[in-house]
């Protein structure tokens, strides 16, 4: 049997890397089947299996550096973070990046490697595809990023739209003017930016122009400079309205398109222009496609393994 020992600095480090009633600790050794001993302001860690011996200590010294940076692991961090964990992507990188957002919510984290490896890709190109089942934080980080980049001056404005197809109606008979026909549309969009602007200060914005709603269609004709814009729900465009909207971009500008690609709300036998991006743009520089799994899901636990049965049986669900 192998072992591995691990010094712990003092009691506060110890309470926070273990978590209550060591539940830290108990996911770790159900994840990779080896076996932990405190005492004396040492952690042993002993295995029959060095390569599980060696996840296990990896685990342990990446959630060290994070409590000794300052962070903690709520349980759903924790289990996530142990689905999550890969030796490349070591849990201090993946659990300490912070986006700073305008408000309320000092800043937003990734919760999971994929996450991270989405917020990087966001950072590196100007084109990121962020497709991957509901509660992977695909459309809430897209807008974490849009609010610290306008709150940084990288861009002047933010700009929102999402195909609307899902009511079978055209917009032009619907009552009210362009923000209220296209509001139930991108309600999950607002969501986001709620959570993380003061509304006084969105109404502002959007009165001033500075973030614009707005659906799809009203892209077209128009080069988008110096913005941030994020494209929701893009399983729902045809490969005609992809390929308006990409070439909308305009200098100094970054796009976030986001989608799951098992759910699409087109007429049955319309090609959805996210899988036809997925399929043609894949090795241009500059664009880069972030695919997120069950494993990156940030909701309530059970909507994971809501997510793992419709696979099993065939089906998929979006959002």
């Amino acid at each position: 049997m192998a072992e591995v020992l691990i010094k712990i600095s003092d009691d506060s480090e110890a309470r926070s890397f273990f978590g209550k009633h060591d539940e830290n600790l108990r996911m770790v050794e159900a994840s990779t089947g080896v076996r932990t001993f405190f005492r004396e302001g040492t952690l042993k860690i002993t295995a029959d299996d060095p390569e599980a011996l060696s996840r296990a200590a990896g685990m342990v010294r990446g959630m060290l550096e994070v409590v000794r940076r300052g962070g903690c692991f709520s349980r759903e961090d924790m289990a996530r973070a142990v689905r999550s964990y890969s030796e490349e992507k070591g849990l201090e990188n993946v659990f300490t990046d912070r986006i700073e957002v305008s408000s309320k919510k000092a800043h937003v984290k990734p919760r999971s490697a994929g996450q991270k490896r989405y917020i990087d890709a966001i950072r590196k190109n100007d084109i990121v595809f962020a497709i991957g089942p509901a509660g992977t934080g695909k459309t809430y980080l897209a807008m974490a990023m849009a609010v610290n980049a306008l709150r940084k001056d990288l861009v002047s404005r933010i700009i929102l739209t999402r195909p609307a197809v899902e009511a079978g109606e055209s917009l032009g008979f619907l009552p009210g003017d362009i923000y209220e026909k296209v509001n139930p549309y991108l309600r999950p969009l607002y969501d986001a930016l709620y959570d993380m602007m003061d509304p006084h200060t969105i109404k502002e914005h959007i009165a001033e122009g500075i973030i614009e709603v707005a659906p799809l269609a009203y892209m077209r004709g128009r080069t988008l400079n110096d913005s941030f814009i994020i494209m929701d729900e893009a399983q729902n465009s045809t490969p005609d309205q992809m390929k308006m909207f990409l070439t909308r971009l305009g200098f100094d500008s970054k796009t976030v398109i986001t989608g799951d690609v098992t759910q699409s709300d087109l007429p049955r036998g319309k090609k959805s222009g996210l899988l036809n991006a997925r399929d043609i743009l894949d090795n241009i520089p500059g664009i880069k496609f972030a695919f997120l799994k069950g494993e990156d899901v940030v909701r309530h636990e059970l909507v994971q393994k809501i997510i793992e049965v419709y696979k099993k049986e065939g089906g998929d669900i979006g959002g």
